[in-house]
């Protein structure tokens, strides 16, 4: 008991903590639009959470990302010494995304202030980023096409708890309209290009989820922001807002978890900016394709753990990021539907591609041998809307974990 009382103690006076997780996975790819994709390899993300409590009021947070094993540019602009063209710098050695840097100020549980380098809390990925937080080895599809993940931006931030209800409000640096494509619509508007970020337009971020316990939420968020300010030149007349809103929810209690997002945005004069983007500078590296004036997608995903069958204690793979818990493994078997459509209307002269409109049905088996640990494998049917070679299957093995 003495010792357990010594460790509490230096635990609670300790103010440096560190937490974080890493995803590596396998994939095979039977596609028929590009029979040429090939078996690969990913080791997708490893991240490092420092956290310093400056005191009972004040601490710093911060997050660092290595993604794919690391690589990474960025580009500058010199319209003087460069003829008005980018240039990709690789000197920043960018193996390391600084994904969260803010300050924190805890005041009481219903006003709470948060500035800096932040986490834009829009969707269902946003919050439940961890490998334990979803079953395929990759983020589910239906968002992770339509917003980007994790989606960082800097700015200021209001949060707090009113009851059962959590809230978070936020004003961000915006998006840039020249990184939207007709594939991933907004996703690569995040401003990831460049060695500063254009702040010339901010954007409104909102959050709202009823917790009915640990294990059961279901919530509201949403987005609006010019996109045409931020590009990287005054190259556009008009305004380019992005309006973004988001149900999710989750239910995870005893075998049982269940989780969903439904997912619009809409994209004002989408038409003008496809058309300008066609003509971007090759060396910025932008898709310049035709850009839908909304998006549509939605999922909805459940697990069963077969060792409850069996007298297994279960449901504690989730939430445990930073408790030293006992092992309690858990075998869930699970499917998901994915559909979402990232021109799902489109504006003017532009072509509705229906290679676009996707829909998979997801199958597979997760293995947790520690609430920190999770051995994954997945079975994906996608199927496009397009009349030809419109299969694109998908088996993946993987793991990940948190500590």
């Amino acid at each position: 008991m003495f010792i357990s009382l010594s460790v509490g103690v230096i635990a609670e006076s300790n103010p440096f903590s560190v937490s974080g997780y890493g995803v590596i996975h396998y994939s095979h790819f039977d596609w028929e639009l590009d029979p040429g994709r090939r078996a690969a390899i990913d080791v997708e993300r490893f991240v490092i959470a420092p956290k310093y409590r400056i005191n009972d009021t004040i601490r710093l947070e911060s997050e660092l990302e290595f993604e794919h094993g690391g690589t990474g540019s960025t580009m500058e602009f010199d319209k003087f010494e460069e003829f008005g063209e980018f240039e990709t710098e690789i000197e920043k050695g960018g193996e390391v995304i600084v994904e969260k840097l803010a300050v924190v100020f805890s005041f009481q549980p219903s006003y709470n202030f948060r500035v800096g380098h932040i986490i834009v809390p829009v969707g269902l990925v946003a919050k439940r980023h961890r490998p334990q937080h979803y079953f395929t080895t990759t983020r589910p599809e239906a968002e992770a096409h339509i917003i980007p993940t994790i989606w960082h931006e800097t700015g200021i931030e209001i949060f707090g708890s009113l009851g059962s209800l959590n809230y978070q409000a936020q004003i961000v640096n915006g998006l840039d309209s020249t990184g939207f494509s007709s594939r991933h619509w907004i996703v690569r508007g995040h401003q990831l290009r460049f060695e500063t970020i254009n702040a010339e337009a901010p954007a409104f971020v909102g959050r709202l989820d009823y917790v009915f316990n640990e294990n059961a939420t279901i919530g509201l968020s949403g987005y609006y922001g010019d996109t045409a300010a931020n590009r990287p030149k005054p190259d556009v007349d008009f305004d380019a807002h992005v309006g973004i809103v988001s149900l999710h929810g989750f239910y995870e209690m005893n075998a049982v978890k269940v989780r969903g997002l439904f997912l619009w945005g809409t994209l004002e004069n989408a038409d003008q900016l496809s058309k300008v983007n066609r003509t971007l500078s090759n060396n910025l590296n932008a898709k310049r394709t035709p850009i839908g004036s909304s998006a549509l997608g939605w999922y909805i995903e459940a697990g069963y753990d077969l060792l409850s069958l069996f007298g297994q204690s279960n449901n504690s793979t989730e939430h445990q990021d930073l408790q030293d818990t006992p092992p309690d493994q858990v075998l869930d078997v699970f499917a998901r539907y994915d559909y979402y459509d990232t021109m799902a209307s489109v504006e003017g002269i532009i072509f509705d591609n229906p290679r676009w409109e996707r829909a998979a049905w997801t199958f597979g088996v997760n293995y947790h041998v520690h609430p920190k640990m999770v051995f994954k494998s997945h079975y994906s049917l996608r199927q496009l809307a397009a009349k030809d070679k419109n299969r694109e299957n998908t088996f993946s093995l993987g793991f990940g974990f948190q500590y």
